[in-house]
């Protein structure tokens, strides 16, 4: 995803002078097109975060469109007042970037998860959030973006992720759900990287006779609360997925969707991270087994519950 991310900036840079990419001393031999292409629009400017939020405020207040860019904890707690005060506050175009999200550095131990940023980066007023859920997703994301007039949280995996839409996707409209995989049983609701998972868990089940439908939702805010509404009354049972924590995520969202998981047939079964801290040092694809989040866990959830 990140390398979708840099090749759509550096195409939309090309023709809008006002885009601007700041890191966090972080994104070394990801970053350099850009700042090859547009050094004087690039700046690096140091493990200094909370430096990094304010002066991306001072140049979108300036008439910039600015992307900060570092891994998901640094990008977003270590400077979060600043996001809150300077950006969102007064409603500016900051687009915060984080890489890495959920336990992609799973191996480099809590210190470097990404598993509360959702709720957290939800709850601030102003700011949108998008969670891409294949490189396709990601770079539609980024023009999106550079229109949005207000500030944003782009929430990306790190590298290696597959594509889901093969057959193209034209664009990304602000809160949309998007058909991955058509089913009359249950569906699940993915959002970031937890999308070519879902696209996984569907197909074993199709063979197990389970006719599984598949959205992604990358527009965690603004949120389509209608479609899910719509949703919860065409199936039996919803599966949320995200790499993250449930509570105030993805699957807390169509909790709170009015209708959404209350609807006549409808069941909710949210998938996600437990209120916990992870103390064992483990790597992404053992993170998210050992908390129900791999295909195999999925299947037998969705077979159980259809």
């Amino acid at each position: 995803m990140r390398t979708a991310f840099v090749e759509a900036l550096v195409e939309v840079a090309r023709t809008d002078p006002r885009v601007w990419l700041l890191t966090g001393d972080l994104g070394f031999s990801v970053l350099e097109p850009f700042a090859e292409r547009f050094p004087e629009r690039y700046v690096n400017v140091g493990v200094a975060e909370q430096n990094m939020v304010g002066i991306a405020s001072g140049l979108a207040m300036a008439g910039k469109v600015v992307f900060t860019y570092s891994i998901a904890n640094f990008a977003t707690l270590r400077c979060l007042e600043q996001i809150r005060n300077d950006a969102c506050y007064h409603d500016l175009p900051v687009k915060v970037v984080a890489v890495g999200a959920g336990l992609t550095y799973g191996s480099l131990g809590y210190t470097h998860h990404g598993l509360e940023d959702i709720p957290i980066m939800r709850a601030l007023p102003r700011l949108a959030v998008i969670a891409p859920g294949d490189p396709v997703e990601a770079a539609l994301a980024v023009r999106e973006l550079v229109r949005w007039p207000g500030p944003a949280y782009l929430r990306l995996g790190k590298a290696g992720e597959p594509v889901v839409h093969r057959d193209g996707l034209a664009e990304l409209p602000a809160s949309k759900l998007i058909l991955v995989r058509e089913g009359r049983g249950p569906a699940i609701l993915a959002t970031g990287s937890m999308l070519p998972t879902a696209v996984d868990a569907a197909n074993q089940l199709a063979g197990l006779g389970v006719d599984t439908a598949v959205y992604s939702v990358p527009w965690l805010k603004p949120f389509d609360a209608a479609a899910v509404a719509t949703l919860a009354r065409k199936h039996s049972l919803i599966h949320t997925l995200e790499e993250g924590q449930r509570s105030g995520g993805l699957g807390g969202l169509v909790a709170e969707t009015p209708g959404g998981a209350s609807a006549p047939r409808a069941r909710l079964v949210r998938g996600g991270l437990d209120d916990l801290c992870l103390h064992e040092v483990v790597s992404q694809k053992a993170g998210r087994e050992a908390n129900g989040l791999g295909v195999e866990a999925i299947v037998e959830a969705l077979r159980k519950g259809s």
